[in-house]
């Protein structure tokens, strides 16, 4: 079966045909990207994409997006579009359709990407486990959280917010963090820290325990100087993001009674080899009397150029499996 995937942002909409049988993505074609920006309301860059396909749209939709799904009105973060997931049939002329959240689509990527698209982190490297927990774990603007679970029947993926749970530190530098943080947040989630506009704070703090004046940054300078190597200030609070990333995703896999964990999200491949040279595996392993069980647990970094479009797609095949 034909379908149209859409993965929508706040500043952009992904496209692109893809085909699925079996319960399975067997085909993605190529993305087209647009601004929303550029378009007043999502039915019209549906009819853009339609356009620039040069004719007729499958008449099945699987849309991720950005923000919560339910309800009968889906509003976007970042963009003034809404979707009625209702009048999907009669707007799109698509009558079989799937709505997910984006990350809940990236966990879905997880499941149906073959091997060749995930990275070794830490841990042992060996595949994805095939029955069990896996936890999906995406620094980005926020910190998306996805659950997913395989066993003899396929697998089901269950959205969480576990980017909201409390961030402990684990040392006098995330001390202090976390009590910089405290000055604007009564309560200091681990999104604060571990998602990308977090790198603000830790730079901040550590050129106050520096004795350093800082002008101010935004967190895509910082990234950029932290990468680059032009700012040591800025490196050694990419270093320390990647040690409390750690901590932040050892603590969830080990809620979830995970069997392996996958990062995820553009941030997550920037900072790859970051990952790998600091201390991210051993706090991840870090976990008192089962650091044992921590320090054998597979931790992967998924690779898809398109994991949003390719997981709207799975959830799609999963939905219509027997159709």
């Amino acid at each position: 079966m034909r379908l149209v995937a859409v993965d929508i942002g706040g500043t952009h909409a992904r496209f692109a045909i893809a085909e699925v049988s079996a319960g399975k993505v067997v085909a993605l074609g190529e993305a087209v990207t647009l601004k929303t920006a550029d378009h007043g309301s999502f039915q019209l860059a549906w009819h853009e994409f339609q356009r620039l396909s040069g004719g007729a749209l499958p008449p099945a939709v699987a849309i991720a997006v950005a923000g919560p799904v339910g309800g009968d009105i889906i509003r976007f973060t970042n963009n003034p579009w809404i979707l009625r997931p209702a009048l999907i049939p009669e707007k799109l002329g698509a009558h079989q359709y799937v709505v997910v959240n984006d990350f809940a689509a990236v966990a879905h990527s997880v499941a149906q990407a073959d091997d060749a698209h995930f990275i070794h982190v830490c841990g042992p490297d060996e595949p994805l486990p095939d029955h069990g927990g896996i936890s999906v774990v995406g620094p980005g603007t926020g910190l998306g959280v996805a659950l997913l679970l395989r066993d003899d029947h396929g697998y089901h993926v269950q959205p969480t917010e576990g980017g909201h749970i409390d961030f402990a530190p684990l040392d006098a530098i995330e001390d202090k963090i976390l009590k910089r943080l405290r000055r604007r947040h009564r309560r200091v989630s681990v999104e604060r820290v571990v998602a990308g506009p977090g790198i603000v704070d830790i730079y901040e703090t550590l050129a106050a325990i520096e004795g350093r004046s800082t002008a101010p940054h935004d967190d895509k300078t910082l990234w950029a100087a932290g990468m680059d190597g032009s700012d040591p200030l800025a490196t050694a609070a990419v270093d320390r993001f990647c040690l409390s990333l750690g901590s932040v995703a050892g603590d969830i896999a080990l809620a979830h009674g995970s069997k392996a964990l996958v990062l995820a999200g553009g941030l997550g491949y920037r900072i790859r080899d970051n990952l790998v040279a600091s201390g991210f595996a051993g706090r991840f392993a870090a976990k008192g009397r089962f650091e044992g069980l921590m320090a054998a647990m597979p931790v992967k970094l998924i690779t898809h150029p398109q994991p949003g479009l390719f997981g709207a797609a799975a959830a799609f095949a999963q939905k219509y499996r027997d159709a």
